[in-house]
């Protein structure tokens, strides 16, 4: 047969990420149609990201920013590419090492399905199947790899033992006597040693020692080209699997046609944006965010589907009256529109994970006083339907802010990968803490009793928003005409409002800029200062914002963990 090694590392890496696509993709398709959440590479990636420290979560938004779940997956594949190119070295070489390398990834694939929040019961059944299949294709490539070697130990010219006569030293040719008219004792020359390994067998032959065969190469490459079709033709099955897979969550996941369809009630109360709400400079963010620019951060890598005719929410805990609320009986109560800018945790001063959008919903704190909520209870603890969740102070969720259960965002149902059917939205607390997208469950408890996801891995557990202002305009590196130049950007402090914003060019004095008409205290306001004569050359502008409760935006420079950044927000720009 041969032996694979004699090949090289490189058909046997070939073979191990074969069989790895092979695998994988097998692995999807079987999730597809049994547990459609639970996919080897999303139970993967979200066993990774429950793992990562806060450092690696905030390096990975700061480097991609709401691009971070594509740049993670994309991660794992590269990671797990390269470790199915090693198994299939090692298994070429040290059998059956590699095939334990992707036994111990259907192993790891499996816990992980099998440990995630609401997990189905046959959650571990596509990592198992991904792991065998990917052993049996590695086993199978790695024997054509060892037919390879055979092909090509044959095809090589042989070579004698030393002190071997020749096999093209025949009597007839060197006139010696023939070996049986020889005494015996003379006949005894040893044997020739046959080679041990392949790596013998295809060693170089001496000139006097070789036996004059030949073979013509067109053999051996058609010896490897069917290997790499063999190979070629499992990665292609693994890949149509995993494409064949995303067929059938896509077609069988009627959510986004009864998205579609769904008719959200007519609000009780609209929101309205008064004139001079904003500015109409362009570059300046839109006072309202679409829906298809509202930055996205959370720890779903797959986006949880949910049918809004199963989804129900439960309400229960440190309360008098534990209750359930479906659909149905959501959207009969009176929902109104309220406008709010959430902001995430993660975002850098200066940086645009932030949005304002107008919702609709209704208010937690009618929920809770259904409830009765006891009196020591002081945090409530929201759970997504995917098992994140976020601890917020109760006091915050029953006071007169529009803290709501949103189901409407910006005149439409909630996007899917903003929560529908149903979110939380929060005004003046950072999203980590407040804004639990894909929500099913209100538990009524104790900031000393429970702990939710970020508090677990060392953020705060309350996250108020910081006061805060940014620069649009002019972008960071932007050149400008000499002359009048037109500076603006939007500044927030939630649930108390702007009072003034002011701009410092290089390092003079701070003056004031004009602003907006702000829609509410719950929301960012819009600013503009008119900067004069601006001269040629490199000018630094920074900005402050004021709140409508007298503090003053803080320079100190702080990082995003555990509760926030701070600092101000500074530009360079180039004048002409």
């Amino acid at each position: 047969m041969g032996d694979a090694r004699s090949t090289g590392w490189l058909l046997p890496a070939a073979a191990g990420a074969a069989a790895a696509v092979f695998g994988a993709g097998l692995g999807e398709l079987v999730a597809a149609v049994i547990a459609p959440e639970s996919g080897p590479v999303v139970v993967i990636g979200s066993a990774l990201i429950d793992l990562a420290p806060p450092w690696a979560k905030d390096a990975a938004i700061a480097l991609f920013g709401t691009a971070d779940k594509l740049a993670l997956v994309t991660g794992i594949v590269l990671v797990l590419l390269v470790a199915a190119c090693g198994a299939g070295v090692l298994e070429s070489r040290r059998p059956p090492w590699g095939s334990a390398v992707f036994a111990v990834f259907g192993v790891a694939g499996a816990v992980a399905a099998a440990t995630r929040a609401n997990a189905p019961m046959l959650a571990v059944v596509p990592s198992l199947v991904a792991g065998a299949a990917a052993v049996v294709a590695l086993r199978v490539l790695v024997r054509r790899l060892a037919a390879v070697a055979g092909v090509e130990t044959s095809r090589r010219p042989a070579s004698t033992a030393p002190g071997e006569t020749p096999a093209s030293a025949t009597p007839a040719a060197t006139g010696e006597t023939p070996a049986s008219a020889t005494p015996a004792a003379a006949r005894e020359t040893p044997a020739p040693t046959a080679p041990t390994t392949a790596h013998e067998a295809l060693a170089p032959a001496t000139p006097a020692t070789t036996r004059e065969t030949s073979v013509p190469a067109s053999g051996t490459r058609t010896t490897r080209r069917a290997f790499l079709g063999w190979a070629g033709g499992a990665a292609v099955i693994g890949a149509l699997a995993a494409i064949g897979g995303a067929a059938i969550q896509a077609g069988g996941r009627a959510v986004t046609a009864v998205r579609e369809a769904i008719r959200l009630p007519t609000p009780t109360s609209r929101a309205s944006v008064p004139p001079g709400a904003d500015l109409g400079i362009d570059g300046l963010a839109p006072v309202i965010t679409p829906n298809a620019d509202f930055y996205r951060i959370d720890t779903a890598l797959a986006v949880p589907v949910l049918d809004p005719a199963e989804w129900k929410l439960r309400v229960h805990g440190m309360v008098e009256q534990e209750f359930e609320l479906t659909w149905d009986e959501l959207l009969a109560l009176p929902l109104a529109e309220s406008v709010a800018t959430l902001a995430c945790v993660s975002n850098e001063v200066g940086g645009d994970l932030i949005g304002n959008a107008v919702w609709l919903g209704y208010p937690i704190r009618e929920l809770l006083a259904r409830a009765r909520p006891l009196p020591d209870a002081d945090m409530v603890l929201s759970r997504s339907s995917d098992g994140f969740t976020a601890s917020t102070p109760i006091e915050v969720l029953q006071d007169d802010r529009d803290a709501i259960l949103a189901v409407g965002m910006n005149g439409e149902p909630l996007p899917i990968e903003h929560g529908f059917p149903v979110r939380m939205v929060v005004p003046g607390l950072y999203g980590y803490v407040s804004a639990t997208k894909w929500v099913v469950d209100l538990e009524v408890t104790r900031f000393d009793r429970a702990r939710a996801y970020w508090t677990d891995r060392g953020w705060s557990d309350h996250g108020p928003i910081k006061l805060s202002s940014r620069i649009d305009v002019p972008r960071r590196g932007q050149s400008v005409e000499a002359g009048d130049v037109v500076v603006a950007g939007v500044a927030w402090h939630q649930h108390t409002g702007i009072e003034g914003v002011e701009v410092q060019v290089d390092e003079g004095a701070w003056r004031p800029a004009e602003l907006a008409t702000a829609i509410s205290d719950d929301t960012w306001v819009q600013w503009r200062f008119a900067w004069p004569d601006a001269s040629s050359g490199s000018h630094t502008l920074r900005v402050r914002a004021t709140g409508a409760d007298g503090e003053l935006q803080t320079a100190e420079e702080r990082p995003v963990v555990p509760d926030g950044a701070t600092g101000l927000h500074e530009i360079t720009v180039d004048v002409r």
